[in-house]
């Protein structure tokens, strides 16, 4: 029987945006920064070495999803116990590829998954927008990210880093960053903080249900930040025979504001009108 691999000794692949985290005090708090995972369904993208892997099953995960696109990681962790015994389910595949609702641990639980992990830097930002979107699959969220991505998911209006995906986030969650990290306790270590945001879903009744109405508005609001919001939305308006002007005050918005000072319920407002009036034209169309 051939010799496992030491994980702790393999090279980070920078095309994967892979830094290590080994401290075991730091792991732990990760895994349980969105709460307790007794009992619970947890998904970890990423996982690398192992150690938050560890830490998670550890902290009582009654069952575990790894997505590894790292042939190494991903075929070692396969050998260890609690993969045998099905507690810990190895997907080797890359993260952005997953239809996370059609997991068989994610359809078998009868609560929502969490989502518990140390993100290759390259991908965060995309996966944390795709699991915004997901629907009653998806739970609390514990997620390690560069800095100012945690800063831009976290941000209240007003704020520097205030834009699109903070729009996004508090849609469908109460969102904070739960402690930072330095360079230092990665190997090897990046060139920027590191920052642990939780993201608790929101109830039912104050969740946004269009966020691609949401996504839309916001992206085109924030595209051009020094703008008013009158140009901003201009273009975006036109697809669907808004005048952008009318648009924002039927909404009780002042034309000549910029993105970073509206509210999450401005937001919502522009996306209700652009969807109503998108869905509008797509039936008379027909």
């Amino acid at each position: 029987m051939a010799e496992r691999p030491d994980l702790t000794q393999a090279r980070a692949r920078k095309a994967l945006g892979q830094h290590f985290l080994f401290d075991p005090d730091i792991l732990k708090r990760t895994a349980l920064a969105a709460g307790p995972v007794t009992g619970r369904t947890v998904i970890e993208v990423g996982p690398g070495p192992g150690g938050l892997t560890r830490a998670l099953l550890d902290a009582g995960a009654d069952s575990l999803t790894c997505v590894e696109t790292d042939e190494r990681f991903a075929g070692a962790l396969r050998a260890w116990p609690e993969a045998q015994d099905g507690r810990l389910n190895i997907i080797e595949n890359d993260a952005r590829k997953i239809d996370w609702s059609a997991l068989p641990t994610v359809a078998a639980t009868s609560q929502p998954a969490m989502i518990v992990a140390n993100l290759p830097y390259n991908v965060g930002t995309p996966l944390l927008v795709n699991w915004l979107k997901a629907g009653a699959w998806r739970g609390e969220m514990a997620l390690m990210f560069q800095k100012e991505v945690a800063e831009r998911a976290c941000a209240k209006p007003g704020s520097r880093h205030y834009g699109r995906l903070a729009v996004l986030t508090a849609a469908v969650c109460d969102a904070h960053i739960a402690f930072t990290l330095p360079p230092g306790a990665f190997r090897p270590p990046p060139k920027v903080d590191s920052a642990v945001a939780v993201f608790a879903p929101l109830p039912a009744g104050a969740r946004y249900g269009d966020l691609s109405s949401l996504e839309k508005v916001t992206t085109a609001a924030f595209g051009q930040r020094r703008k008013m919001m009158r140009a901003s939305l201009k273009s975006l308006a036109k697809t669907v025979q808004l005048d952008a002007v009318h648009w924002l005050e039927s909404c009780k918005i002042d034309p000549t504001s910029r993105a970073e000072t509206l509210t999450q319920q401005d937001f919502r407002a522009l996306a209700d009108k652009f969807g109503e009036t998108s869905h509008a034209d797509n039936s008379g169309q027909r």
